[in-house]
């Protein structure tokens, strides 16, 4: 689904995700997913934004269980991603990422072919 790139659309994106993996009957932890997809939606919307853009948000179960989730925004680059792992003490900013792979997310990124990019995190459903 596309959302506006307003901090209004967290929350939405949040309700919508646990209605479809209530409706998925998904056995993982909804409300750690729930919080990937926040941390997820917050991040496009800080670092993302663009004019006339807004972000994408995909959902897909996996047969073995486990839950892939896309925030797609348009801008191209993820500076500092290898370094997102590494929230220094009393930072407010980058703490997100680091919030999903404690989690036991596996985050990766990819450039979109024609505009931004993907940010993907496969979460285990257990």
């Amino acid at each position: 689904m596309g959302y506006t790139m307003v901090y209004g659309s967290v929350a939405l994106t949040r309700r919508h995700a646990l209605r479809r993996l209530a409706m998925w009957g998904w056995a993982g932890d909804a409300y750690d997913a729930v919080l990937i997809i926040s941390e997820l939606v917050s991040n496009a919307i800080s670092h993302g934004r663009r004019v006339g853009h807004e972000l994408r948000l995909k959902l897909t179960l996996l047969e073995c269980g486990a839950l892939v989730i896309e925030v797609s925004d348009p801008v191209a680059e993820f500076p500092g991603f290898d370094q997102s792992s590494e929230a220094r003490e009393g930072e407010e900013r980058g703490r997100g990422l680091l919030v999903v792979r404690r989690l036991g997310g596996e985050i990766t990124w990819f450039a979109r072919p024609h505009v931004g990019k993907t940010v993907r995190v496969t979460f285990p459903s257990a």
